[in-house]
């Protein structure tokens, strides 16, 4: 499977982000000193190459250093966190750093329940 390349696509604001896209938006948290914050980036990324996700959910990468205010507005207080949005509403929240597997089927579960 040939490697997923990141895109950059501006908002005039997170609300209008979770608010305005027409599939679930999961947004992962993270810091660039934060080991697991890696590996979950890395696992987002297989997940986004899978036929199950495409076109169905997006990812978001939101670095809570920069982003200080985003990160205290949805109480991020461990990280990785990872916040599943639909219509401006949470669905779904996990703190830490589930398996690939774990993360996966939550996912699915959830987009079953968005639909």
């Amino acid at each position: 499977m040939a490697p997923l390349r990141a895109t950059k696509k501006t908002f005039t604001s997170f609300q209008e982000l979770i608010d305005e896209s027409d599939v679930p938006v999961l947004v992962d948290f993270y810091a660039t000193w934060c080991g697991p914050c890696k590996l979950a980036s890395e696992m987002c990324g297989r997940l986004a190459g899978m036929p199950e996700f495409k076109d169905k959910l997006k990812f978001v990468k939101i670095d809570t250093e920069k982003y200080a205010e985003l990160s205290s507005k949805w109480k991020v207080e461990g990280l990785p966190t990872f916040v599943l949005f639909h219509r401006g509403k949470v669905l779904d929240r996990i703190e830490g750093l589930p398996s690939e597997a774990q993360m996966r089927d939550r996912l699915n579960y959830f987009l079953q329940q968005a639909k």
